[in-house]
């Protein structure tokens, strides 16, 4: 593990008496929620009394799901540019070897904690609660092989890297700078990430992934190496969407 020089003094980097990881959390969050509410009241005609969209006939605008997830990783790139010293230097963003490696070997944990802990719960909620978030999201929508694709690399690498910035960026930093033990840290990131999905049936499986991806972040101090782990563990799910198709 790295040697940390430690956090910045408390009094750096604050907003509104808080570290500025705080602020964009919370935007972050607050605009994924409204933003995926004004979409699904769109979706539904709820919001204008027409007629429901029919997303069978639609195909790529399906893609639309993943929109809100834009705002996760937004706001902390906007608050690490405007109060503090930009990606690189807060996030360490950019995987290097090291991060690669360990991120590989912490996806590969994430991958074997999901099944295990999802082959469980199975057990307890059986199939019909239990089936594929994506394919679900992909039944019956014709898509051509291109949009298969953006979806799945919005999968592997979009999603990935906003939820990394929002959690293990901006929320970790924040937790840091106010020197929460490293563990802490690593456990309360897991449980927001777990909560952030709203699938209340694998929220146990989702903490043992996100306790999986963010060891790669707690190993290197990069948020580089928790996003190599997350786009690995991705990558099976994302896959899945052909065969759905």
């Amino acid at each position: 593990m790295e040697q940390e020089d430690g956090p910045p003094p408390v009094r750096e980097g604050l907003v509104l008496g808080a570290h500025w990881g705080f602020l964009t959390f919370f935007a972050g969050l607050g605009g994924y929620y409204l933003l995926s509410l004004v979409l699904a009241a769109f979706a539904s005609g709820a919001s204008t009394g027409a007629e429901p969209l029919d997303l069978p006939d639609l195909g790529p605008v399906v893609l639309l799901a993943f929109v809100p997830n834009l705002l996760l990783g937004l706001a902390p790139a906007i608050g690490s540019r405007r109060w503090g010293r930009g990606l690189r230097a807060d996030f360490g963003l950019l995987p290097n070897g090291r991060d690669v490696k360990v991120g590989l070997a912490c996806g590969g944990f994430a991958l074997l904690a999901g099944y295990l802990l999802n082959l469980l719960l199975l057990g307890i909620y059986g199939p019909e609660r239990m089936s594929t978030p994506l394919t679900e999201i992909f039944e019956g929508i014709s898509a051509s092989t291109l949009w298969l694709v953006v979806a799945a690399l919005m999968v592997v690498l979009a999603a990935p890297l906003t939820e990394e910035l929002l959690v293990r960026g901006a929320l970790w930093n924040a937790l840091r700078h106010y020197r929460v033990p490293g563990w802490g840290v690593l456990l309360l990131t897991s449980l927001v990430f777990a909560q952030l999905h709203g699938e209340p049936e694998r929220l146990i499986g989702l903490l043992g992934q996100g306790i999986a991806i963010g060891s790669a972040r707690l190993i290197t101090d990069r948020v580089g190496a928790s996003l190599v782990a997350h786009g690995a563990n991705n990558l099976p799910p994302a896959l899945l969407l052909f065969a759905a198709s």
